[in-house]
């Protein structure tokens, strides 16, 4: 009888072992041996039996009860998150747990450009097809954002952002609009004392005639010099990029002499001042150029043929190098 016992000990010990051994080489053996990507999207709530039933299904696992076994051995049958994963085939059931309870899900990508203007940006938003489309009017923006400005114009940050399948267009535009205003707040605390400006609003839209007036960074805060001294001399800004901008959906792309002369808020030949609010998405550096400009007693400038401007300090100077650029 003590024999039996003793044999029926070991049998159990012995069977026991080697399902540990055997559970222990499933979970450390890649899913697969060929080369290949496996997609597999973990919806919100799901548990962790219907996971592993769903990557069996997938053929990702062939053993979802050690899956689940080993999960609850390390107590991360609750911690397992929602999204899209991409499995290699050198991934084992181990490595694929890790990635789930780690959060380690499929990213993407979408890059907003310096000097375009908000409906661009929501554009791109709606374009992509792992964003979550929410938004049905502007004035939505302003309210789920809490934004108190007028208008929406210039108040994101051109950049590149990176995100999960299921974002909403509102996420994201929360997320420049914060890192927008916290950079934008905190350059204002670095200006310069010939910064004659009243708020960090009125530097966004002065940095935003900058960010359409030129693309070249050694310009950048001598442009923004530029206008400086016109506005502390009380002169008209008298740039184009703010008449195209009133224009709206009426400009062809040919700026006229007449559109010049039409008078809107936003036309810096017939009114003085800025005008009432950014004409563009703005970058960093248009910023810091606004903050820290370069004022050397330039008052006027001209593009010329190669993409940088000839600047000049009186009208004759000026009128001069318009011919000689502009007219030939």
């Amino acid at each position: 009888m003590v024999k039996f016992v003793i044999l029926t000990c070991l049998l159990v010990i012995s069977m026991c072992m080697l399902a540990l051994y055997d559970a222990n080489h499933y979970l450390s053996t890649p899913i697969a041996n060929e080369d290949a990507q496996y997609e597999i999207e973990i919806d919100r709530g799901a548990s962790l039996t219907s996971i592993s039933q769903q990557l069996h299904t997938a053929g990702l696992i062939s053993q979802p009860r050690y899956f689940q076994l080993w999960a609850r051995y390390k107590k991360q049958s609750k911690l397992l998150k929602p999204g899209e994963y991409v499995f290699n085939a050198t991934h084992t059931p181990r490595q694929m747990l890790d990635d789930l309870v780690n959060g380690r899900v499929k990213t993407y990508q979408i890059t907003i450009v310096e000097g375009k203007r908000l409906q661009d940006f929501l554009d791109v938003l709606h374009s992509h097809p792992k964003i979550k489309h929410t938004i049905t009017a502007r004035e939505q923006i302003k309210t789920s954002l809490n934004i108190s400005k007028p208008y929406l114009e210039g108040l994101f940050l051109p950049d590149t952002y990176t995100f999960t399948s299921g974002v909403s267009d509102l996420e994201l535009l929360e997320q420049s609009h914060k890192l927008l205003m916290q950079y934008l707040q905190a350059a204002w605390q670095t200006r310069s004392s010939a910064l004659n400006l009243s708020s960090p609003y009125e530097a966004l839209i002065l940095a935003s005639i900058v960010e359409k007036e030129t693309s070249m960074a050694s310009e950048r805060a001598r442009i923004a010099g530029v206008f400086i001294s016109r506005l502390n001399k009380g002169m008209r800004l008298q740039t184009d990029p703010t008449v195209i901008y009133g224009l709206g959906n009426a400009f062809d792309g040919n700026l006229k002499r007449e559109h010049l002369r039409q008078d809107n808020p936003y036309n810096t030949y017939v009114r003085h001042g800025l005008p009432p609010s950014p004409i563009a998405l703005v970058g960093k550096a248009a910023i810091d150029a606004v903050m820290q400009p370069t004022i050397t007693g330039d008052l006027y400038f001209v593009a010329k043929n190669d993409g940088s401007h000839y600047f000049s300090k009186t009208y004759q100077e000026h009128s001069r190098a318009v011919r000689k650029y502009q007219l030939n």
